[in-house]
Parts: structure tokens; C-alpha cells; sequence
């Protein structure tokens, strides 16, 4: 009798294990670990991402948080016409996050690196909250950028993106860091990871017919127009391996029509 009780406890483990790895073999659409609970509004703008990630929601922003690169694997946000309306002005230090487990990146990592601290969702698209402004300085949302790339040529998509959500009504935002060749080596004694190049993808809904395009901008001196930057979020998707926008179909993806997001 103990003896079909172990065999039957073993068959039941076995099945359980199974399930598992049926589970995490196959393509699934974005979703975040049971622990973490999203707001109803988080949605489109989220990518695919596996089950083991570091997902921290916060109040204007959702990031995936990388402990060995000590950089955000991505940040995701929704920008709405309104948001960038927003008059917060407060002003914050770049912080750790407290909601986020160690190993992670600090202020001394970036010291005398040359690098600025760069946001990914940046400031000004925080302002219409002092929480979500005060959040956009953790280093959960920040990765070290050539200073002329972050001033200059980043911004200028960062412009962009406002006046598109102000025309639009809404736009959903997700960026992030790539390492290709791993050029530019680390700063600071926890070894910080320096992105050879950055992401940043963009998706509107109009009417239920979603556009989307995607900008690719390496981590040195650019300070060209976005569209000099402008590809489709397929090739990006390509490049980085991760599916930026589950919700949209295949078609919406693979080209973009530039005369779209300028005007």
C-alpha cells in the first residue's frame, strides 16, 4: 500500500514538472509574474516577457529590471494628451528603488563614468503626477547614455512622442537598452553595463486601427532628426528577440508610413 502511494505521489510530481515545462516552452503574450498585480489601464503598451523577469509597476511606468546588466531590460507607459498637460515640477535625486531587490544600481556606479543618468521614460512625460515624477529618478528607469545622444538626438524622439500623444490623443511607449558587442564596457564597482545602442517603439490606436514604429539610435554622438532613426518594430523585435507589442497583429508591425508620425 506505501508502495502505490509513493508511485502515485511521484506520477502526480511528474505531471506537475510536465506542465511547467509545457508552459514555459511555448510563445506566450505579455503578462507579469501572479505576485505582481497591474493597474486595469496597463495593457498595450506592455511587451512579451517571461514569467522569471523582475516586473516593478510603478505609477507612470511598468519596468523589467535586469540584476546582472543593472539596467532595465525595458520601460513601458501609456502617454496620454492630458498626462502631457501635466505641471508637476518638483524636484528629485536620482535613487535606487526601494521596490526593486538587490542587486541593483546606485549613484556611485555612474561617478566620474562620463555618462549621463538617462531616463528611459523621461521627466517631462511624468509631470502630471509628483509620484510619477519622483519614480522616473529611479535607477529602475535609467541607463547611462552618451551625453550629446541623450541631449540631442534621444530628446528629439522624446519630443516627438508629446506632440504625437498631444495630436493623437494617446500613444504607447516601450524603450529600452540593447548590447550587441558590449563596446563600451561597465562603470562603477558593481560593474553596471553600458547598452551599446537603444530602442524605443511606439504603437497608436486609431479608431481600432493600431500604427506603430520604432526608433534605433546607437549610444554616441547623435543628433540627427527621429526619422534618420525610424524602422519598423519588426526589425527591432528582431534584433533584441522579444515581441514589443503581443496585442497587435504581425501586419501593423512590419512597416510604418512616415508621413504618419510627423505633421
Amino acid at each position: 500500500m506505501k508502495k502505490k502511494v509513493l508511485y502515485l505521489s511521484l506520477f502526480a510530481a511528474l505531471l506537475v514538472s510536465a506542465w511547467f515545462v509545457l508552459r514555459s516552452s511555448g510563445k506566450e503574450e505579455a503578462r507579469v509574474p501572479e505576485t505582481v498585480a497591474l493597474p486595469e489601464s496597463k495593457g498595450l503598451e506592455l511587451p512579451e516577457y517571461s514569467v522569471d523577469e523582475d516586473i516593478i509597476v510603478h505609477t507612470g511606468y511598468t519596468a523589467s529590471y535586469n540584476h546582472q546588466t543593472l539596467v532595465p531590460n525595458w520601460v513601458a507607459w501609456e502617454l496620454t494628451a492630458e498626462e502631457v498637460e501635466g505641471d508637476c515640477n518638483g524636484s528629485y535625486s536620482f535613487s535606487r528603488d526601494p521596490d526593486v531587490k538587490n542587486p541593483k544600481a546606485q549613484r556611485e556606479d555612474y561617478k566620474n563614468s562620463g555618462y549621463d543618468k538617462g531616463h528611459m521614460a523621461p521627466r517631462a512625460d511624468m509631470k502630471w503626477s509628483e509620484k510619477a515624477l519622483e519614480e522616473s529618478y529611479y535607477f529602475t528607469n535609467i541607463c547611462p547614455q552618451n551625453h550629446q545622444m541623450n541631449s540631442q538626438g534621444w530628446r528629439k524622439i522624446e519630443e516627438l512622442t508629446r506632440r504625437l500623444a498631444k495630436h493623437y490623443g494617446s500613444v504607447f511607449i516601450v524603450c529600452g537598452p540593447i548590447f550587441d558587442e558590449h563596446r563600451y564596457g561597465t562603470i562603477g564597482k558593481n560593474g553596471l553595463q553600458v547598452p551599446d545602442r537603444f530602442f524605443k517603439a511606439l504603437a497608436i490606436n486609431v479608431d481600432g486601427d493600431v500604427k506603430t514604429v520604432a526608433f534605433l539610435m546607437d549610444n554616441n554622438k547623435q543628433n540627427k532628426s527621429p526619422k534618420h532613426y525610424a524602422v519598423s518594430v519588426d526589425s527591432v523585435e528582431a534584433v533584441i528577440g522579444r515581441n514589443l507589442f503581443p496585442q497587435v497583429g504581425e501586419t501593423a508591425e512590419q512597416t510604418f508610413d512616415w508621413t504618419f508620425w510627423t505633421f
